[in-house]
């Protein structure tokens, strides 16, 4: 291993890992500059909270449909091209939101995109354009996160590979951070429009050192760090997808994010909301002045999970010279503190519970850097863009229905429900490690 290893230097190694940390932050960037403009979109157009819902749900559609074909797009031409195209892809999509609007060229492709689906001919003036501007959004965005995967699988051994992916990921969190008051101060002072354009456009920078930097498909192939059992790798491009799916560790890889994604989404798309509900109405009363300082707070404590709880996964690793005892201990204990999201109903000061949540988003980010190091060793890296892909499927069927269903049972029955199912999520991604996933060792392919 460390012969392979050898052959790209650790500082071109931990370069790569900025750049991926960087890429998925201007995809989170651009992804919430929508979030950000609602409100102002919603008066300006005249959308209901239900019709602005579809744009929601439509760009979680779209990063469901796109998980499968982006991660066999990331497997046949390599991270470097394929995360490339994406890229491009998804900042010119960006930029094309400023176009539009009521009576725009982009409603027009939206109306007849979407036209034929029911209730859908009677949408609010502009709405149809951004719904099908979200969807392919979705559709184009959603490979970042699997060749990030992709790439660590082959750049880092399974000593250092956790950590690597907590910095990868915490470019996430940081995105989340950053984007409010980017997009605000932009909207302020150039309008909304332009509010779209710069981060699309500005963004494509990233593309000179990402090309500069990262090896083709070919060099790739012969710098990859090789999981235990490394014979999988040669057999990997004739494993299928039907192999893949039906294979049991792949499925308890999928089941991990299932019951830990939409954790996340959650509190992207409802935190705000649930600061701002009234006392009396189950929410924390908080002032919109308020929001915009305590809504940051989890976000960061969730950047920070990512890079501690991956360097905390390295450090079990070694302390317990096992792979899966390691990633085990630190799952479980990551696993623990996401569950703290159950605690909320029943802490009485605004502040301490705004401290839990964070808590609660440290533990379910240390799970995506714990998974991030987990595909690498159940998967050689040839096939760590479709394995996450299926995952990531998975993963984004289960945030869209949380998007769906959680502004349903706060209507029907407040918010403690949503809170205390938040919490129950992680003993449920708990019993697929241990249960399904059962020892983290490479996958057999050969018979289930």
């Amino acid at each position: 291993m460390k012969v392979e290893e050898s052959r790209i230097s650790s500082k071109t190694r931990w370069t790569i890992v900025g750049l991926l940390s960087a890429s998925i932050t201007i995809n989170l960037l651009d992804r919430q500059v929508l979030s950000v403009l609602a409100a102002e979109l919603r008066e300006a157009f005249g959308w209901s909270n239900a019709q602005y819902g579809y744009v929601a749900v439509a760009f979680n559609l779209g990063m469901m449909a796109g998980q499968v074909p982006a991660g066999a797009l990331m497997d046949r031409v390599g991270a470097r091209v394929g995360l490339a195209a994406i890229f491009v892809a998804w900042s010119i999509i960006t930029m094309l939101h400023a176009l539009a609007g009521p009576g725009t060229a982009v409603e027009a492709v939206g109306r007849a995109f979407i036209g034929w689906l029911p209730g859908m001919s009677v949408l609010a003036a502009g709405l149809a354009g951004f719904i099908f501007l979200r969807f392919i959004m979705g559709l184009s965005q959603c490979g970042n996160y699997t060749a990030g995967i992709k790439a660590l699988a082959g750049l880092f051994p399974a000593a250092t590979r956790a950590r690597a992916g907590g910095l990868f990921n915490a470019g996430a969190q940081f995105g989340s951070v950053i984007a409010p008051p980017i997009v605000v101060f932009l909207a302020f002072h150039l309008g909304w429009r332009m509010a779209f354009v710069i981060p699309g456009l500005v963004g494509l920078l990233w593309l000179i050192p990402w090309l500069m930097t990262f090896p083709d498909k070919s060099a790739m192939a012969a710098v990859s760090v090789k999981p235990a059992g490394g014979a999988v790798a040669e057999a990997a491009p004739a494993i299928t997808l039907g192999q893949l799916i039906t294979n049991r560790k792949v499925l308890g890889l999928l089941l991990i994010r299932v019951f830990t994604g939409p954790i996340t989404t959650f509190y992207w798309t409802w935190l705000p909301l649930y600061l701002r509900t009234p006392l009396d109405a189950g929410g924390r009363g908080m002032s919109f002045l308020a929001i915009g300082i305590w809504a940051m707070v989890p976000n960061i404590f969730g950047m920070t999970g990512n890079v501690v709880g991956g360097f905390l996964t390295d450090l079990f690793v070694k302390a317990t010279g096992s792979v899966d005892k390691g990633r085990k201990i630190a799952f479980t204990c990551a696993f623990g503190l996401g569950a703290l999201s159950a605690t909320m109903p029943f802490i009485g000061n605004d502040y301490l519970a705004v401290i839990f949540m964070g808590l609660a988003l440290f533990g379910n980010q240390w799970v995506a850097a714990t998974y991030i190091g987990t595909v690498g060793d159940v998967v050689p890296q040839q096939l760590a863009g479709r394995v996450n892909g299926i995952a990531g499927f998975g993963d984004n069927g289960a945030a869209l229905l949380a998007v769906l269903y959680t502004g349903v049972i706060v209507d029907l029955y407040g918010w403690t429900p949503v809170f205390l199912g938040a919490g129950a999520l992680p003993f449920m991604a708990m019993l697929s490690l241990f249960l399904v996933l059962r020892r983290i060792e490479p996958a057999r392919f050969g018979s289930r």
